[in-house]
This record gives structure tokens, sequence and C-alpha cells, in this order.
């Protein structure tokens, strides 16, 4: 299915092509267009318009575009349920809900500077959450030691 948001993507519209290749359509195949052309560009190529205002695939209150994917196609696995709080308090500033929110605004950030063309920002963006799924997965616990000699 062809997946389609606005460019220079950030948070949510790097987080969201990453969870949906993992867990919903690993065929998925993603857009990035001007904002006022997603809706007519969403019928003309038949893609899900996502992380726009108006559409089904977006923000929900609080909870982030990345939170609804979860939630409509029922995901239940720990690992991307903490990255969803982490996704959730970078996307929306609420640094308070996550300790790494910060940190992952300041990569997402930094990509969308250095990567002015959007399909290479993602391809790189999507390597940023693999790590962070290995993480939250099966890392998270151990601990940067490191002695002063």
């Amino acid at each position: 299915m062809k997946w389609i948001t606005r460019e220079r993507p950030k948070i949510d519209r790097i987080a969201c092509p990453w969870l949906i290749k993992n867990f919903v359509d690993p065929q998925a195949e993603f857009i990035f267009v001007p904002a006022d052309q997603v809706l007519d560009e969403a019928k003309t190529l038949n893609a899900i318009p996502y992380d726009i205002a108006g559409v089904e695939y977006t923000h929900e209150g609080e909870r982030c575009t990345f939170d609804y994917i979860i939630k409509k196609h029922r995901l239940t696995d720990p690992a991307v349920l903490q990255i969803a709080d982490i996704v959730r308090g970078a996307d929306t500033a609420r640094f308070d809900l996550a300790q790494q929110a910060a940190g992952l605004w300041a990569i997402s950030a930094g990509l969308s500077y250095n990567f002015k063309d959007d399909y290479e920002q993602l391809a790189f963006g999507l390597v940023v959450y693999d790590a962070l799924f290995s993480w939250a997965k099966y890392v998270q616990e151990e601990k940067h030691t490191w002695k002063n000699n």
C-alpha cells in the first residue's frame, strides 16, 4: 500500500513509516509532498494520508499518529509501546513523558537539517528507529560504565 504525508518529515512522519513497515505492511511505500497537495495526491495515487489534520491516521487529542497506528492495528509489543511514549513526548514537546524524548527530538531535527531529500532522510531515520527498538526490546537495562583511569 502507498502512504502519503507532508514533506520535510521529523518525528511522527519518520516513526510512522518505521512502525508501518515493521508491524503493519512490510511492502509499504511512502510518499512526501507539500502539505497542500497531500489529500489530492492521496486520491490520485490511491494512497493512505497520514499525520495531517482531517484524515483517519492522525493525532487524537494528546496522542500522535504513531499512537493511532498502534491502536488501529492492535499492536501490543512492549518495546513498541515504550517507543510510543518516546515518540509522543518528542512529537508534542512533552519531554516529561520519557527521558529519551528530548534526545529523539534533537536527532530528528538534526536529520531534517542534514538531509534535504525526504527519502534519504527516511532511510537514515529508519535506522535510528531500528536502534531505538533494539534498545527498548533487548538492551535497555544495560548501563554505560566508564572508569576514569
